[in-house]
């Protein structure tokens, strides 16, 4: 069975996340899905919020699981037997930062990265500008699936 990773903060997950995840779904049997707690880092979702917005929104794809991980996303990927990381790049500013992980996870563990370039129309979107063009109040429906948008605006809301 050809599994794979698919790591990140994902807060939130956006549809460029979502559109690197359907596209491994289709080049794997299993995708995990991760996300990487960082204690350092105040999310604007709670590692269980965004659990539960990510299995809501890859439910249709059969074969993506959703997991929590703290710790080296080699040891991750050791103790479930999966050997390939998949990450998106948007932006040949990603490749420099991301073949250093590739490169430093490879040597940890044996465990290959495939690079996915991301779909041009999601080539500069990041949760970290998400959240701050929802924050203002600007339209972000066309960057996040409807579920995520509703859970922002309701965050910003209670702010």
């Amino acid at each position: 069975m050809r599994r794979a990773v698919c790591p990140g903060s994902y807060d939130p997950v956006t549809n460029g996340h979502l559109d690197i995840i359907a596209r491994a779904s289709k080049l794997y049997d299993v995708v995990h899905v991760v996300v990487m707690i960082n204690q350092s880092k105040k999310g604007l979702f709670t590692v269980e919020e965004r659990l539960e917005l990510l299995r809501q929104v890859t439910a249709e794809y059969g074969n993506v699981e959703v997991e929590s991980f703290h710790g080296l996303l080699v040891d991750f990927c050791k103790e479930r037997d999966i050997p390939a990381i998949v990450k998106g790049l948007r932006a040949v500013s990603d490749f420099d930062y991301e073949l250093q992980m590739a490169q430093m996870n490879n040597g940890l563990s044996g465990v290959e990265t495939l690079f996915v370039p991301t779909n041009p129309t999601y080539s500069f979107l990041s949760s970290s500008l998400v959240k701050e063009v929802a924050a203002w109040g600007g339209d972000v429906s066309h960057l996040v699936p409807p579920l995520v948008l509703e859970a922002l605006n309701k965050r910003h809301r209670e702010d």
